[in-house]
């Protein structure tokens, strides 16, 4: 899962190492493997990392050759192998095997458009020493939160809003409208917060600030006109199947053992059927039943891990 955190200041403060350590202390449960920290006068960033890709030399934060760039992700970069393919040909020299560093040379190549090139689920935040620039960005569904609160000085950020209230300065006024908004539709709509100091950074959208100015700024927009011409029913169902086996190919892509949830359900039964035929020994698969026989789907998703011949795994929640 993994999650990050971080302050930047420019009210000539220094940005103490203890409150970096505290906010990362707050979402350790995300990223139990390693704490990693980049704290230097007006900027820190924390991360704790959950290993996924790269056990071995991925650990961050990662930096450009010359430590000028400096980034932490939470998150997964699907197409970082063919990223990282050319910007070695581009004379770009990597230390690591993973997807994080990929995020620091592209930045040195396409600044803060960096981002547009990334495919995958993703919260990064990223400083640029050169130009005392801070750089967040989500992926385009907003798959991975992030939030931030923004004052007179200061710029504080994290993946879970308890992470931002580690910053004793971050005021703790309810935000009224996103109380209502959550009784009304069950969530908080973007980009208001519980907290009336607290935001969240949409998705497909950058953060960038510099010289104390935050510009928030969209990378990507779904085209709801786009239209696909097919000859009949059979024809959509195989664009639909082929987008969706090369959707789950590229997140089979792991250094750990990779598992599917499993209801029973259509969606859940695709995916898993999609991991079978393109994985090389059983998939996994996890479904959580219930005592109560009108809520549990534990039958239906049996009957799928038979199957396809899972490895299958059931919880039932009292």
């Amino acid at each position: 899962m993994c999650g990050i955190t971080g302050q930047t200041r420019w009210d000539g403060q220094r940005v103490p190492r203890d409150l970096i350590g505290a906010m990362c202390g707050a979402i350790e449960h995300r990223g139990p493997d390693q704490r990693g920290m980049h704290v230097a006068g007006p900027i820190g960033l924390g991360i704790q990392r959950l290993r996924v890709v790269d056990l071995e030399t991925g650990d961050q934060p990662m930096t450009n050759e010359d430590g000028s760039v400096v980034v932490v992700l939470n998150g997964e970069i699907y197409n970082y192998r063919e990223l990282r393919q050319g910007l070695l040909r581009r004379g770009h020299v990597l230390r690591s095997e993973g997807d994080t560093e990929v995020i620091a040379h592209l930045y040195e190549e396409h600044g803060p458009a960096c981002v547009e090139l990334l495919a995958g689920m993703f919260a990064f935040a990223l400083w640029d020493e050169r130009r005392s620039r801070l750089v967040l960005g989500r992926d385009r569904l907003g798959k991975k939160p992030l939030l931030y609160a923004l004052r007179d000085g200061a710029l504080t950020f994290g993946s879970e809003i308890g992470a931002v209230m580690r910053d004793p300065e971050v005021g703790r006024e309810l935000d009224l409208q996103a109380l209502d908004g959550y009784f009304t539709f069950t969530y908080v709509p973007e980009p208001r917060s519980a907290f009336a100091a607290v935001r969240k950074l949409p998705p497909a959208h950058t953060l960038v600030l510099e010289d104390g100015r935050a510009t928030i700024a969209p990378y990507w927009a779904i085209d709801h006109d786009a239209r696909v011409d097919v000859r009949d029913e059979r024809e959509a169902g195989e664009l639909v199947r082929d987008a969706l086996d090369r959707a789950v190919r590229r997140r089979l892509h792991a250094d750990v053992p990779v598992g599917a949830f499993l209801s029973g359900g259509v969606d859940s039964t695709a995916v898993v059927a999609a991991m079978a035929e393109a994985a090389t020994g059983p998939v996994r698969t996890f479904s959580i039943g219930f005592e109560q026989e009108e809520y549990d789907e534990l039958p239906h998703a049996r009957a799928v891990a038979e199957r396809f011949g899972t490895e299958h795994h059931e919880f039932v929640v009292r």
